[in-house]
């Protein structure tokens, strides 16, 4: 097993204090948005293997089947087909949503047919996959995922009592749901900015005054003018206690408002966006990717797996698996192993990784270990600490605290 050295990516929405908070170290007063962890090659997780440190991506490229697993490679290929994050939103993210596996295929070929640069800013399709995520709450976290039913979001609309959005709440009622929601977010997404600014003021300073409804001026507050800001008054809005999750699919309209969690994905770059951002927004290639029907936003609960003493996600996702172990001191080890790689986060407390071909569980200490032939044969995680755990290596963990398990569903 390998302890993993990752990148923490500034995005502008970014948290300026939870994952320092989660590290034991003190603010830089810059936004810490996303810890990667894995093989992507926008920022790939680096190993020592005796060498230096290594691109993990690298690793994996000089020997998948032994680093991956067979089954892996022969579906998903060379390549680690996930990747995790510990997330922090300060601010909203973008709204957005992900292709299926034909759109994106389709979409991506069309590109490329064109021309169309990778690093172009109007690129929708960076890669053929499809995107599907699954966030876990570390701490209480807001979203917004999936349409509200019509009637409820017209409702929400006319409770604002704001003139300019009556025609929209009236094709809400007056429309069969999936015609209703289509009609209106293409309305909202088409319409001129400038002159829907105003609505959108009146909108923001009239939910403001609405503790049911404050998220929203919220939103306006980051994203003044923008007509995303009444798109998200479209879906549902979520608040998760720690251990909940929510799932994306394919043309599920979503977006992450506050909070920590570790996010997981298939390892695609693959985004439509509808709105609160600077960036591009293809309108019509948004409109044939979302999926226009209500939806329960689904919150996910982890289900113990007696056999492993786990608590497990369960997704529809080949690409990820993602489970969670709490530690109990002077508890039994839970023995790890799998066919397809794995990588192991600590979110709370201390978690010893012990690799079977090494010696007996020592003390080590926060950052300890004990090294092998490969990688440490010993490891403790503390909080926001990973480590890489190539196919079939057997692995135990003991400690107090929390770690989650993220692989492949294969």
């Amino acid at each position: 097993m390998d302890r993993l050295e990752n990148t923490v990516r500034p995005y502008a929405w970014g948290s300026t204090t939870a994952l320092p908070a989660l590290f034991g170290e003190a603010p830089t007063g810059e936004p810490q948005a996303e810890l990667w962890m894995g093989a992507h090659p926008g920022a790939p997780s680096r190993v020592e293997r005796g060498a230096g440190p290594q691109p993990l991506s690298e690793v994996i490229a000089a020997a998948p089947e032994r680093e991956l697993g067979v089954r892996s490679v022969e579906t998903y290929g060379p390549r680690l087909p996930f990747l995790l994050k510990l997330l922090a939103a300060g601010s909203p993210l973008s709204l957005q949503v992900h292709p299926d596996s034909a759109q994106a295929a389709a979409g991506h070929a069309e590109e490329e047919a064109r021309g169309v640069p990778l690093d172009a800013p109007h690129r929708n399709y960076k890669d053929a996959n499809h995107k599907p995520e699954l966030v876990c709450a570390l701490t209480p976290f807001e979203g917004l995922c999936g349409f509200r039913h019509p009637q409820e979001a017209a409702t929400l609309l006319e409770s604002l009592g704001v003139d300019g959005l009556k025609p929209y709440a009236d094709i809400l009622r007056a429309h069969p749901e999936t015609e209703a929601l289509r009609e209106v977010l293409t309305a909202l997404l088409t319409a001129d900015k400038d002159e829907m600014a105003a609505t959108v003021a009146a909108a923001a300073e009239a939910a403001a005054e609405s503790t049911a409804h404050a998220v929203y001026a919220d939103i306006a507050r980051h994203y003044p003018g923008d007509p995303g800001v009444l798109a998200a008054m479209l879906l549902n809005h979520v608040v998760l206690r720690p251990g909940e999750a929510l799932f994306l699919a394919a043309g599920v309209p979503h977006a992450y408002l506050s909070g920590l969690g570790v996010e997981i994905m298939a390892n695609s770059d693959n985004v439509l966006r509808c709105g609160l951002t600077p960036k591009h927004v293809d309108v019509p290639e948004l409109l044939r990717i979302v999926r226009f029907e209500p939806t329960d936003p689904g919150v996910l609960r982890p289900e113990a797996d007696e056999s492993t003493g786990e608590e497990v996600y369960e997704t529809p996702a080949g690409e990820f698996r993602l489970s969670r172990f709490a530690l109990v001191p002077g508890a039994a080890p839970h023995a790890l192993h799998a066919p397809a790689a794995q990588i192991l986060l600590c979110t709370e407390g201390t978690a010893m990784l012990h690799g079977t071909d090494g010696a007996a569980f020592g003390d080590g200490g926060p950052e300890g270990g004990t090294e092998g032939a490969r990688g440490e044969a010993e490891l403790a995680l503390t909080p926001g600490r990973s480590a890489f755990v190539p196919a079939g290596e057997k692995v135990r963990i003991r400690g107090d605290g929390t770690l989650f398990r993220a692989t492949v569903a294969v």
